[in-house]
């Protein structure tokens, strides 16, 4: 089994424009979320795919394995799709650039131990907090007792009307697919849910594939806004401090 996994940084992001080049702590967050996947252990190569020179530039700077992709694409997804055009493997692992304390062993759990009947796979963590729930950055999915994810909505799902005791789950953006799936998702059409939640999973549900959803317990510190860089630069000075990364 060869997994490949493959970070998208566009440059250009709607709410936080030069994102992967932001600082923390002296060293890009990119070179931090690179690092944290190269720790992974079912990982046989770990390269950046980016629409920006700024980008592969830094990447050059730091020797991180880098493809510069087309400006026009449309998803991360299509990013990770150009990108592994050009590399051998049976699964490719999308991690999101904005994770830079991504735990290297949550990774390891999408990463199947055969592509017999695989197509895709996602994972999905507790929601811990209401504001968590609420936060429509912190995209929600439902799954069906067997895994497979049958919904993702920026709103709590499922409504609470009858009782509030339930575990909510987030998807985490660590996702892996065989060739097949990130071909089909590049060739299939936008519906209309996907359109309307702008949520890229949703693609899968509305063609019919299987996307298999892994629970695990991981806390998530995504870097959205510019206040959300200052709260994980926090965190990340005191881990340093500690000695814990």
């Amino acid at each position: 089994m060869r997994a490949i996994a493959i970070i998208p940084a566009r440059y250009d992001s709607t709410r936080f424009k030069g994102k992967p080049l932001a600082d923390l702590c002296g060293r890009p967050m990119l070179w931090w979320v690179y690092h944290q996947v190269k720790k992974a252990r079912r990982l046989a190569e770990v390269w950046v795919a980016t629409d920006h020179p700024a980008i592969q530039e830094a990447c050059g700077a730091y020797q991180i394995p880098c493809k510069l992709t087309s400006p026009q694409c449309p998803t991360s997804t299509q990013r990770v799709w150009e990108a592994a055009q050009s590399l051998e493997g049976d699964v490719y692992v999308c991690v999101n650039g904005d994770e830079p304390l991504i735990d290297p062993q949550v990774i390891d759990q999408v990463v199947p131990s055969s592509t017999e009947g695989f197509f895709a796979a996602n994972l999905m963590a507790p929601i811990l907090s209401p504001v968590e729930a609420v936060d429509e950055t912190n995209i929600k999915v439902v799954a069906d007792e067997t895994g497979r994810a049958l919904f993702f909505s920026r709103s709590p799902i499922p409504h609470p009307k009858a009782s509030v005791d339930y575990q909510f789950y987030k998807h985490l953006g660590v996702l892996a697919y065989t060739k097949e799936a990130l071909a089909f998702f590049d060739s299939a059409p936008r519906g209309p849910l996907e359109a309307v939640e702008d949520i890229n999973e949703l693609r899968f549900i509305e063609h019919g594939k299987r996307l298999q959803m892994i629970p695990v317990q991981a806390k998530s510190l995504s870097v959205d806004t510019p206040k959300d860089l200052e709260y994980v630069r926090a965190v990340l000075r005191e881990k340093l401090r500690k000695g814990e990364i």
